[in-house]
């Protein structure tokens, strides 16, 4: 067991953020290897991502060399897809060193055994289900490969900003933050193993104690508030990032 915590952020959507935001990524990432010598990216790490076999998205560099230079040093990196970059597979391992899990991975963190998953697709909401089904039927990603980099990325990037905002976007959060609540209580439930679910998505932090010592959790967004969770072999407990560290 590690004396460092495990560290989990999620919901950064690089690429679509305030460079504000971005760098303040970046200086968390240099700063976690005196952090955790486990960081786990639990889905939507980018606002988009797709693994063309030759090319990688511009906007995406600066994180995946950061990201690179950690598993270089030592640190391990564990990477969950979201529904917004789901579309992953061996360039993590190979180029960056990182796990990668398109959907869900369970892991012992801390000596807690724990599911790790972003958690969409749970509320019912069929804007929803459709986006959930499109992004992982595999016919998807084979067909948008022929579509020109630049032109796929700024045909994702538009309707990013389009499929939910304002009260309408808060109305689906809360509905999936409930939703997330309803199918952890029932998998851990079933789950006698379990010690700890990790969800992400909804943007809302949280921490519930099932009961003792099993717990769910969701770091919220670092896109907002640069939230993360770190996960001891007490449990898991919410943090804000400060940009002014040094």
């Amino acid at each position: 067991m590690s004396q460092l915590p495990t560290l989990v952020v999620s919901d950064a959507h690089l690429g679509q953020v305030p460079h504000a935001i971005a760098d303040a990524f970046h200086r968390f990432l240099r700063q976690v290897p005196d952090l955790t010598s486990h960081l786990i990216v639990n889905g939507d790490l980018f606002d988009f991502w797709f693994e063309y076999r030759t090319v990688i998205p511009r906007s995406a560099f600066r994180t995946l060399t950061a990201l690179a230079r950690l598993t270089s040093s030592g640190t391990r990196v564990t990477v969950t897809g979201g529904n917004h970059d789901r579309w992953g597979d061996d360039f993590w391992e190979k180029e960056v060193g990182a796990s990668f899990h398109r959907h869900a991975v369970e892991l012992d963190v801390e000596g807690l055994r724990t599911l790790v998953t972003h958690g969409d697709g749970m509320d019912g909401n069929l804007s929803s289900r459709i986006l959930q089904a499109v992004t992982r039927f595999p016919l998807t990603p084979a067909l948008f490969r022929w579509v020109h980099p630049d032109l796929g990325i700024a045909m994702v990037r538009r309707m990013s900003g389009t499929v939910a905002v304002g009260s309408r976007r808060e109305e689906m959060l809360r509905n999936s933050a409930k939703a997330q609540d309803a199918h952890a209580r029932s998998l851990m439930q079933r789950r006698s193993d379990l010690d700890l679910v990790i969800f992400g998505h909804t943007h809302l932090p949280v921490v519930v104690e099932l009961e003792p010592g099993r717990w769910y959790a969701n770091p919220g967004a670092w896109m907002e508030g640069l939230r993360y969770l770190e996960v001891t072999a007490d449990g898991p407990v919410l943090r804000q990032f400060s940009p002014n560290t040094p």
